[in-house]
């Protein structure tokens, strides 16, 4: 597969987006190259041979086109989750269309294998989730902002409750009720505790 010019870093890309918006061709140009990687990326899990993935990368490098003319940043999502959407949308229509020239669509259907060699259908590829596809993109940031923001804005009782949760320990979660007997208190008070720690994140996170 080709390689492609890394990501933006999140500043410059906010500064490219707003020149974008104001009409600058140079700022859409400098998007659309800098986000191929991420057309790529969601490529990849179709593993078709070179001469498709080359296909699949024009198709879906429309769709990258139309997120960049189309993305709202007061929405509170990134591009990149945005653009994976519109991404993935532009390959199944592609996908689907095909398949209507032979025969009716069944979301069963097999249409390729991942890289395991594991039969895929286009309903695994409706069902993987935005995080999924761009994970290896954007989330390491997120993972140090998490960590960071866990730190500075839970108390020590939020924090023990959200970490036992949600496995942020030893990647193991931990039901309520299991927290609940280990701290000695309530499960309905674990619940209010989570909830009012899980809203802190959001409002960090823009959610």
């Amino acid at each position: 597969m080709k390689s492609f010019p890394k990501p933006l870093g999140t500043k410059e890309e906010a500064d490219y987006l707003i020149r974008c918006k104001a009409g600058d061709k140079e700022a859409r140009d400098k998007l659309i190259e800098h986000n191929l990687r991420l057309v790529a990326h969601i490529v990849k899990k179709y593993n078709m041979t070179d001469k498709e993935t080359d296909d699949l990368i024009s198709i879906g490098t429309i769709g990258l086109i139309k997120a960049i003319d189309t993305f709202d940043d007061e929405k509170g999502i990134r591009l990149a989750t945005y653009a994976s959407r519109c991404i993935d949308n532009e390959l199944l229509m592609m996908l689907r269309s095909n398949k209507r020239l032979n025969k009716e669509v069944y979301l069963y259907d097999p249409i390729g294998s991942d890289r395991e060699g594991n039969e895929i259908n286009l309903l695994d590829i409706i069902e993987e989730t935005d995080t999924d596809i761009v994970e290896n993109i954007v989330l390491e940031e997120d993972i140090k902002k998490l960590y960071s923001v866990i730190g500075k804005v839970l108390t020590d009782r939020e924090r023990e409750i959200i970490s036992l949760r949600y496995g942020l320990v030893n990647r193991k979660e931990v039901t309520q009720r299991e927290i609940a007997n280990k701290l000695g208190i309530s499960r309905s008070y674990v619940s209010r505790i989570e909830k009012k720690a899980l809203k802190k994140l959001r409002e960090c996170f823009d959610l």
